[in-house]
């Protein structure tokens, strides 16, 4: 039986049976444990009471930390944080230090609240910052602003990663617009997007020296976030191009429907035909407004801070027309200066081409995980193929270094050497079978 003590100075076994039995005192008291030295409980008059931790530091000063309110937890769990407490102690530190320094560190949300306010930040292109802030506000401070960086580890990022991939902050919401929607979505691509984000929000801290001392900036590195798409992953021929138009054009027809499919919004299949035929980048078409576009020149005009790159080389960024393109961009309903070329007709800031993309891709034939950028990769591919050199690449889609747009260039090359190996083969089967059966060996010939 837990003897409870008749003056709340006198050390009993704190137990439920013991805290169910306190009353107030007249003035703040102590009631100590004694089976464990430093555990108990600080005693108010209010009746608001809670379990403390009593020690000395390793100067000999004697400290007290608050463990929890009574009630809040029970008096096993105080017990324990008691123990978890002393053994700190028993290592040279001190819990109290300890707890204070936690309530000054930096946060993850912190850090992501300085990089919003940021110089980095406020130069980069607006469809660019809009992105950024929706991986933040969306997936990494749901996920990660809580943590304390002293303490966050590679495995806390791992789970984020994991939980994005699974869809757990994907959710849809008001738009603060008539009928708007904003949607947030999970999977593989959001959530390789979003961890890079936070490792070059990391990298940008420890360059403005915003990263505290002792905190590593390559803590999200090792996280397996996977790879984007291959770049020869592309509509790799016209027929694929024409089952694409037929199935837009059919998702757009009330009559062309079919059961269990739903109706794609005219604008919303439009803007895909301009990327595909542009290789634009998909931002760049959604956020297309009517001063950028000039129908009589044949070309679209972006300003420096409305195109991922501009800010970056100082520059618009000039896109070319075809004819197709500018009579698509000519038959949308026209607007002021400042609005929208492809606008949504059922409300929401710009169209969401993603929603529907998956279906498109599926109906089509296309090849499985091409996404819309990937029109882009085929539009520079073809160009490649077709001998394009790197510069006129890097002109067509925008590319701020050379490098990008030579890697296409080093692709096509390749390809024209197993296109050539393929030719050749057919050759050495037709001369094979000429010459019954007998294949010549072209090098021992020459030698």
């Amino acid at each position: 039986m837990t003897k409870i003590a008749k003056k709340p100075d006198d050390p009993i076994k704190i137990s439920k049976r013991a805290v169910d039995a306190i009353k107030a005192p007249d003035r703040r008291k102590w009631l100590w444990d004694r089976e464990m030295k430093g555990f108990g409980i600080a005693l108010r008059p209010t009746g608001v009471h809670s379990y403390v931790f009593n020690y000395r530091d390793r100067h000999g000063t004697q400290r007290n930390i608050t463990i929890a309110k009574v009630g809040a937890i029970t008096p096993e769990e105080a017990r324990d944080k008691a123990k978890e407490h002393q053994r700190t102690v028993q290592d040279g530190r001190s819990p109290l230090a300890e707890k204070r320094a936690a309530k000054t560190a930096m946060t993850v949300g912190e850090l992501l609240d300085a990089y919003l306010a940021s110089e980095r930040f406020s130069k980069k292109a607006a469809t660019t910052r809009g992105v950024d802030r929706g991986r933040i506000e969306a997936h990494l401070r749901p996920l990660l602003g809580h943590y304390v960086l002293e303490s966050i580890t590679p495995s806390d990022i791992e789970d984020a990663h994991r939980k994005i991939v699974a869809g757990k902050t994907a959710k849809t919401e008001k738009s603060g617009k008539k009928r708007g929607r904003i949607r947030v979505r999970g999977g593989d691509g959001t959530a390789r997007m979003a961890i890079r984000l936070f490792r070059a929000i990391l990298s940008w801290a420890k360059t403005t020296k915003v990263l505290p001392a002792g905190v590593s900036s390559d803590i999200a590195a090792s996280v397996d976030v996977g790879r984007d798409g291959r770049r020869n992953l592309i509509l790799d021929d016209p027929a694929a191009y024409a089952r694409l138009w037929k199935v837009l054009d059919r998702l757009t027809d009330p009559d062309g429907v079919k059961e269990g499919e739903t109706l794609l919004q005219p604008a919303a299949a439009d803007a895909i035909r301009v990327i595909a035929l542009t290789g634009s980048r998909r931002s760049e078409i959604t956020g297309l407004r009517w001063s950028h576009v000039d129908l009589k020149a044949g070309t679209l005009t972006l300003p420096l801070d409305e195109h991922k790159t501009g800010r970056k080389t100082g520059e618009a960024r000039v896109i070319g027309l075809p004819t197709l393109a500018s009579a698509i961009i000519a038959r949308q309903p026209p607007g002021k200066s400042g609005d929208l070329v492809f606008r949504p007709s059922r409300g929401g800031a710009r169209l969401d081409l993603s929603a529907r993309w998956r279906d498109i891709r599926a109906a089509a034939e296309l090849p499985e995980g091409i996404g819309l950028h990937g029109l882009r990769h085929s539009l520079a591919s073809h160009m490649a193929m077709s001998g394009s050199e790197a510069a006129e690449i890097m002109a067509a889609l925008g590319h701020r270094d050379i490098t990008t747009s030579q890697k296409y260039v080093h692709w096509a090359r390749d390809q024209r050497q197993k296109l050539a190996e393929k030719a050749a083969a057919g050759i050495v089967a037709a001369v094979s079978a000429v010459q019954g059966g007998e294949v010549i060996d072209m090098k021992n010939e020459r030698a």
